[in-house]
């Protein structure tokens, strides 16, 4: 589905739309199955469906829907940062980070009536967390204007068991930052969501894997 960028500047985007939107999109770039096991996983294991959320959260017109999504969900938290762990959750945090200065200079209403500018002052900065600490220069594991003490939120495109996002969690708490919350586009319902909370953090997802096999099935 394409979306009219200058449509979406100049008014508030229907969150349900764009959520909608974004299944779809996802089915038709990201989402393959089959009746058989013949997707191989990072763990060794084989599954009958393989998600790529690349795919979708390098597209253009996926990108505005997904900073959308994710910025509602971060608004009204008081969050300075948004960001997580390379190479997944780098077009989610730079989608919202640009969506949330959109919203700021424009004074866009939310559908619900309040002014999101009344609600920050200043856009969401976006950050990345490093694999591996750089081996030369600063050596930073940590890259974009976030400092001790900010609140932010850990993002991830896919979350099976959750390994990198809690990698994320571990990087970001090392570096003193306040982890309000952690939210993934795709939660693949394999323990992921029961591992990251383990590290007391509140989790949640946009999509779950029964909500895309569901669409999958259904899809015209």
């Amino acid at each position: 589905m394409t979306i009219n960028f200058e449509s979406v500047q100049n008014s508030p985007i229907n969150i349900d739309n764009a959520r909608k939107a974004l299944l779809q999109a996802l089915i038709e770039r990201s989402f393959k199955y089959d009746e058989r096991p013949v997707f191989k996983l990072t763990s060794g294991k084989t599954s009958n469906y393989y998600i790529n959320c690349k795919a979708t959260t390098l597209n253009p017109s996926s990108m505005l829907l997904i900073g959308s999504l994710f910025y509602e969900k971060i608004r009204h938290l008081d969050v300075d940062a948004i960001g997580g762990l390379t190479h997944g959750a780098d077009p989610i945090a730079f989608a919202t980070a640009m969506v949330s200065a959109m919203s700021e200079a424009r004074g866009q209403r939310s559908e619900v009536g309040d002014q999101w500018s009344d609600l920050r002052v200043k856009p969401v900065q976006a950050f990345v967390i490093r694999k591996e600490a750089k081996s030369h220069g600063l050596m930073k594991v940590i890259e974009g204007n976030v400092s001790e003490g900010d609140k932010v939120v850990i993002v991830d495109d896919v979350v099976t068991t959750g390994g990198s996002t809690i990698q994320a969690i571990d990087r970001a708490r090392e570096h003193k930052l306040e982890i309000v919350k952690v939210i993934a586009l795709v939660d693949r319902q394999e323990g992921g969501r029961e591992n990251i909370e383990k590290k007391m953090v509140i989790f949640e997802s946009l999509f779950t894997r029964d909500e895309l096999i569901d669409a999958y099935k259904n899809k015209p």
